[in-house]
């Protein structure tokens, strides 16, 4: 069986082709720029020539292609952007047009196109390209589900924080019972609110199982295949991204408390202080929220205190950093195959067959 896995994150997209017919190690891998990172290229290219941008497409990822897109705009160039697009950069399209983009029909967007402008395709998921690489290596693919992890803020309704709908979905997808596993989702069962997730099942092959799930929990739940991790009965594991930090406490295989929180607005004294607030259960998610972060949750403060700390994801210095001396989870020798992992992981939760082809290779949870 051939399940085809990509971890697509801010600045790398990190692609497995998982083969349970070869050992793990001999399976083939990627690291690649991210989507965003190529589109923010395409974006600063057009900046440079002076030409007006219009992005088309679908809803992905924003950080680095926004930024670009903003500094486009404030070079004083033209910048349009059809509807699902301009969801790339807010959920509402009046927020889009204060920023100074300009909101155009599809029709639109080509006639502007045709009229000079830069025309750049927004979405997450490069599929025909990652193919185009694996066969330009003469690699045989042919497979028999694709697997993705995106970080979805999801859709808010108008005037609620997109901070505080992510952390309800949060809370909504544990309160459920089925931890880290709660957070994947097979193509048909998308949740209408997670847009970039709806997104990239839009430019799936039709025919292809499929299965989506968000980038944090993924990593965390690859992190298990790490001997230490999945020894300790009460790990903390953290996930320590380049735009989001979440960390959850478990115990006996139980979320019992978590944290998240955006990378950027953390020093390391003050992650390592979350860290330490989550292992003792008097984390609040007020002082979270107040400190330009998502939120925190502990659904049991008389939890035993952690037997171990476990990081990964690739600002996980900053934890290191920090003088807590945490333990660097390599799943199966590859710390960068952290959300690969994890997404088989929850693809085996949900498909039998799957589970038979994972196990055979990654062993039994």
């Amino acid at each position: 069986m051939q399940i085809l896995t990509v971890d697509i994150g801010t600045g790398t997209q990190d692609v497995l082709l998982f083969d349970s017919e070869r050992e793990l190690e001999n399976c083939f891998k990627l690291v690649l720029p991210s989507p965003t990172m190529v589109i923010a290229d395409r974006i600063r290219a057009a900046t440079a020539a002076q030409k007006p941008l219009v992005l088309h497409g679908l809803t992905m990822g924003g950080g680095p292609s926004h930024w670009a897109t903003m500094d486009h705009v404030r070079a004083g160039l033209e910048t349009f952007a059809t509807p699902e697009a301009a969801r790339t950069f807010d959920d509402d399209l009046d927020a889009v047009a204060d920023m100074g983009i300009r909101v155009v029909s599809d029709d639109e967007a080509m006639g502007l196109a045709d009229a000079g402008a830069e025309r750049v395709f927004l979405r997450d998921l490069a599929l025909g390209q990652i193919l185009q690489t694996l066969a330009a290596f003469g690699v045989h693919v042919h497979l028999d589900g694709l697997a993705a992890a995106v970080f979805d803020h999801g859709a808010a309704p108008p005037g609620l924080s997109d901070r505080i709908f992510r952390f309800n979905f949060l809370r909504e997808r544990l309160e459920l019972g089925l931890g880290l596993n709660g957070f994947a989702f097979l193509g048909q069962d998308i949740p209408s609110s997670m847009t970039r997730l709806g997104a990239i099942a839009q430019t799936a092959p039709a025919d292809l199982p499929l299965l989506l799930m968000d980038t944090a929990p993924a990593a965390v739940l690859g992190a298990f295949e790490d001997p230490w991790v999945s020894a300790a009965t009460g790990p903390v594991v953290a996930n320590i991204g380049n735009f989001h930090s979440l960390a959850f406490h478990f115990f006996d295989g139980q979320v019992v408390g978590l944290f998240e929180h955006h990378t950027g607005e953390l020093t390391s004294a003050r992650l390592a202080e979350y860290v330490a607030q989550l292992s003792a259960g008097s984390i609040t998610n007020e002082a979270v929220f107040a400190d330009k972060g998502h939120g925190a949750l502990v659904f049991d403060r008389d939890a035993p205190p952690p037997d171990l700390l476990a990081v990964t994801g690739p600002r996980r210095a900053l934890l290191v950093d920090s003088g807590v001396q945490p333990h660097l989870a390599v799943p199966h020798g590859d710390m960068m195959l952290s959300g690969n992992l994890g997404l088989l992981r929850a693809y085996a939760a949900q498909d039998a067959h799957v589970r038979e082809a994972v196990e055979h290779r990654l062993g039994s949870r």
